[in-house]
């Protein structure tokens, strides 16, 4: 596995700044920052065998939420970005910081909760799902993290009309990644939101298969759409323009599309090759 801490990628960063290469390898380093829904998977462990040996790069990547990993990107801490909030990515091209922004795969977000479901949402919408949360003070985890999932939480209690969520006696904000808040939502028995991939992965571990149910899902509001975006050279003379370029465009055509279409998660694809998609 290449995945690096945030505090270590910062490190390898100063060590390598300057040569463009691994000296021990002799393959050029490309530095992700990425979504954590993207490591805790096992997809990024499958691409990086593969992209060295198709592209000879040397992929590494700092799993994080999708606000930090755009904040990476603006330090220039990361040469390439994988991350999934449209429009805070769209802010970020168009101010300057990300040279290309390509659309690479979806998946979709649900609504899960424990089985005896208190709040009564189950075959709901999730507007209407979250309004009975809201009214019945069950508790609800959030990643509370700037990540791609909490920000479309947060879009999602604005169409459910609740401005004040955050005032429930029951919200319980992690701060943390995608697997620990699945954990502490099936402890407090809570609700959250969670992209389908990470729940599936989750729901491997016989210890925790059970401890939540999928209650809410379906409809284009609860699509999670992923891309990549290239850090602005403009903006970081010292990003790997070239390696960033080839990657993307593997990615986005046959064999990388191919790649995402071919993985699974206990046999199930959980992500859904979207190249081909508006922009």
């Amino acid at each position: 596995m290449k995945k690096m801490s945030v505090v270590g990628v910062l490190g390898l960063l100063v060590l390598l700044s300057g040569l463009g290469t691994s000296m021990a390898s002799g393959e050029e380093v490309l530095m992700m920052a990425t979504t954590t829904s993207t490591d805790a998977t096992g997809f990024l462990d499958a691409l990086a065998p593969q992209v060295k040996k198709i592209l000879g790069i040397d992929l590494r990547w700092v799993p994080t939420g999708t606000g930090k990993a755009l904040e990476l990107g603006k330090r220039c801490d990361a040469d390439i970005l994988l991350v999934h909030a449209p429009e805070a990515e769209k802010a970020y091209v168009n101010a300057g910081y990300g040279k290309e922004r390509r659309r690479l795969m979806y998946n979709d977000f649900v609504l899960v909760g424990p089985p005896n479901d208190p709040a009564s949402v189950r075959g709901t919408t999730i507007e209407e799902a979250l309004r009975r949360i809201y009214a019945s003070s069950s508790v609800f985890v959030s990643r509370g993290d700037d990540s791609g999932t909490h920000q479309k939480e947060k879009e999602l209690w604005k169409a459910a009309g609740i401005g004040n969520f955050a005032s429930l006696p029951s919200y319980l904000e992690t701060g943390q990644g995608m697997m620990p808040t699945l954990d502490v939502a099936a402890e407090r028995r809570g609700y959250t939101l969670t992209d389908r991939a990470t729940l599936a992965k989750f729901l491997e571990d016989p210890k925790r298969a059970g401890s939540l149910d999928v209650l809410v899902e379906g409809g284009e509001i609860l699509l999670n759409r992923y891309s990549l975006i290239i850090v602005s050279p403009e903006k970081c003379p010292k990003t790997k323009l070239e390696a960033a370029k080839r990657l993307t465009d593997w990615m986005v055509g046959p064999e990388g599309q191919a790649f995402i279409e071919a993985f699974r998660v206990s046999g199930k694809q959980v992500f859904f090759p979207d190249a081909g998609g508006p922009q």
